[in-house]
């Protein structure tokens, strides 16, 4: 390891400190600023340059720069701007020592103020007190690496470690923190950035330190600690007793999904702490778009002035740590119903994001603009137990897990019985890969490791919301698997996207009429199974009564929906004229109050194709000519209610009150990033000579108060497989 030294400057080198500012960052990238002459100001964006970007991040003590941003993007700044046209080569061991107009010298407004992105990774051994160690106290915390650290060796196998020294690495050396002037809010720093919500107070047994010489001062606010401000310098003494003081020592509380217990065979699927409150669209644990519960329904947060600070109040109300990142603009896909909150503004103590202040009176925010948070989450370790291999790539191969086997770990297959698309769901998110594209049963074409072509689990069933492959159910010691590893295990393809389909609860409920249609129109109809089995015994010029509707189904996700049947399986369908891609792509029933089915309803099968798209969207599928099959981002699909097989036969129902539903990629046979909108129900009121649709909504849309008394609902909830 090559330990870092600090440049040597020419004499006359203007003397300043940098850092990084703005809002919506992430701790390695924002606004570039600049300490000179006893005030912060900012940098001009006119022939700014990567090169540029390399000094600067290389001077705050990152490995290089990942890219950089012009007009203001993470806010405008304030006070002078003090450099201009600036041109780097990149090599420069300072921003002050690359071309520009000279310092102070702009004709530019914080408009054009510069950010940058550096990458996450520190230069080995960087120091970053150099040459203005008497304005310590403006300065942000940027060490290369902090930890907690267990205090007795026993805890330190622990998963997840909660509480330890604090001990930060500088100078390439880790060393603890002098207790003397540490607060509460300094140790909640330090648990969120961990993943943890809370902290409390702990003292530990001396023991012979290595103490960094300053001390640390956080509001209690900080996502991570590179954002909290550096206390002065402790005068080291040389016996480094840190004035009678003992090492920082902090005890975190984790959430309730994260608290330590054995983990020991089906653990419950990962269970939201917080009522109001939810993340819906994320890949993995602790990431999505966020929603909250308001007069019953769930609904939106509108990304104006949607900050760190918001984010971290969000993360914590439901078990995480501080937050990651605050994204905005519908990055995790858009959601359904109102946009409750816009403007949120939180001082970052809230209990609940609920509590924050917001503009009640600010309307005209769309999905588009619905705000998103990824959260630091606990060290579990679950990463470490599953690998993929023998993919082209790192995001598929055969799954191998690691599990104990008398007495010591080994790698082997997961048998493909039963393997399917919500298994593979748990893996992707177990390695952080995102969500599923495929689930395989069988492996050939990617030889993993020999060693590992045991079978080491079998029988595994998940829901889908497991942290991990342990969690779900699966056979115990008694492993029972006839077409055995190797060849047959278990494979997985994932992908950081996926679609989502929501059908419109607006358009089923707009376009609902009853129809009676005499038996010899419906020849094509009766081949394609879309009637009662009781219509076999009907003659020619007798009537069925048909309930029509429109489907209108929407991709809200991030990546196009695509039928996984290659175009050589696709079915002919006379009725309609055209190719389907997916044979059984919504179930359309009526039920009774109490969830019984009544009417047999049927299993639709769709070609699938872009109707319409939002404003600036293209359409890329259609289905006439045998084209390519989908439904495209921000665009949907229509099966209007005058075509064949948009209905339900209920000839043979009687008068009543009736649930009707429908339910999209039924057999899951297409991933997708939330599966509890798939689902959508409306009362149905029928007289025997009219019929009504009402309180039409989307499964996940409304409070669990509001689905129990709606009979049915949760009983009749759709089971995996």
């Amino acid at each position: 390891l090559i330990f870092y030294t600090a440049p040597e400057l020419p004499p006359d080198t203007p003397r300043i400190q940098l850092r990084l500012a703005g809002d919506k960052r992430k701790h390695n990238e924002g606004r570039v600023e600049v300490f000179y002459d006893g005030e912060w100001g900012t940098v001009c964006d006119d022939d700014f340059s990567i090169h540029s970007a390399q000094v600067v991040c290389r001077e705050l003590g990152y490995l290089e720069a990942v890219s950089w941003s012009p007009s203001s993007k993470y806010g405008k700044g304030e006070g002078r701007i003090w450099f201009d046209n600036v041109q780097c080569t990149g090599k420069e061991k300072t921003l002050a020592l690359c071309m520009s107009n000279g310092i102070g010298v702009s004709d530019c407004k914080h408009t054009e103020d510069v950010g940058v992105v550096c990458s996450d990774k520190r230069i080995p051994g960087f120091k970053f007190i150099n040459t203005m160690a008497n304005n310590v106290e403006s300065l942000n915390i940027q060490v290369e690496d902090v930890r907690i650290r267990a205090i007795l060796s026993s805890y330190r196998k622990r998963v997840p470690v909660t509480e330890g020294y604090v001990e930060v690495k500088d100078g390439g050396k880790w060393k603890q923190i002098c207790d003397a002037e540490w607060t509460k809010h300094n140790s909640r720093v330090i648990c969120g950035m961990f993943g943890f919500p809370g902290e409390r107070k702990m003292f530990a047994r001396r023991r012979k330190p290595n103490y960094w010489d300053y001390s640390v001062n956080c509001t209690g606010n900080e996502a991570h600690l590179s954002s909290c401000k550096l206390g002065h310098a402790v005068a080291a003494k040389a016996n480094s007793t840190c004035g009678g003081g003992t090492p920082v020592v902090v005890s975190c509380v984790p959430g309730r999904a994260f608290s330590p217990t054995p983990m020991t065979g089906f653990r419950k699927a990962f269970r939201q702490e917080q009522p109001l409150v939810r993340l819906r669209g994320g890949a993995i644990i602790g990431e999505g778009r966020v929603e909250v519960l308001k007069n019953g329904e769930w609904g939106t947060i509108c990304d104006d002035n949607w900050s760190l600070l918001s984010a971290t109040v969000v993360c914590r109300e439901l078990g995480f740590g501080s937050a990651k990142e605050a994204l905005s603009g519908g990055r995790l896909g858009q959601g359904m119903g109102p946009v409750h909150m816009n403007e949120v503004k939180c001082s970052g103590f809230e209990k609940s994001v609920t509590e924050c202040f917001f503009n009640k009176e600010s309307l005209g925010c769309s999905h588009e603009e619905d705000a998103a948070v990824t959260c630091n989450v606990p060290a579990m370790g679950f990463q470490e137990r599953l690998r993929l291999s023998g993919g082209r790539n790192p995001y598929e191969g055969r799954v191998e897990a690691l599990v104990e086997r008398n007495g010591s770990l080994v790698w082997g297959t997961v048998c493909s019985d039963g393997w399917g698309t919500m298994e593979a769901m748990v893996v992707c998110r177990q390695l952080g890969l995102g969500f599923a594209s495929n689930a395989f049963q069988e492996t050939w074409y990617w030889p993993g490791e020999v060693s590992a072509d045991p079978v080491v689990m079998s029988g595994v069933r998940c829901s889908g919301t497991e942290m991990s492959l342990s969690h779900c159910l699966h056979h115990g010691a008694h492993l029972t698997c006839p077409k055995g590893g190797g060849r047959n295990a278990a494979g997985v393809s994932c992908s950081e996207t996926a679609p989502d389909l929501v059908l419109s609860p607006q358009v089923v409920e707009q376009t609902t009429y009853m129809e009676d249609r005499p038996m010899f129109m419906l020849q094509c109809a009766y081949e394609e199974n879309c009637l009662s089995t009781t219509s076999s015994k009907t003659p020619a010029n007798s009537y069925r009564r048909l309930l029509r509707f429109s489907s209108q189904i929407h991709n809200n996700g991030q990546s196009d929906f695509r039928p996984k049947a290659g175009r050589h399986s696709w079915v002919w369908h006379d009725c309609h004229r055209h190719y389907h891609s997916m044979e059984v792509f919504t179930h359309y029933d009526l039920l009774s109050l109490n969830g019984t089915k009544v009417a047999e309803g049927h299993k639709a099968s769709f070609c699938l194709e872009d109707t319409d798209c939002e404003e600036g969207i293209e359409k890329r599928y259609e289905c006439a000519n045998f084209g390519e099959q989908g439904i495209t981002v921000g665009c949907w699909d229509t099966y209007r209610h005058d075509i064949d097989c948009q209905w339900i036969d209920i000839t043979d129902i009687k008068p009543g009150d009736y649930i009707f539903q429908v339910f999209i990629n039924p057999n899951y046979e297409v991933p997708e990033s939330d599966y509890s909108n798939n689902l959508m129900k409306c009362r149905c009121r029928y007289d025997g000579h009219r019929i009504w649709m009402y309180s039409c909504h989307n499964g996940g849309s409304l409070s669990t108060e509001t689905e129990e008394s709606f009979p049915g609902l949760l009983n009749n909830q759709v089971t995996h497989r």
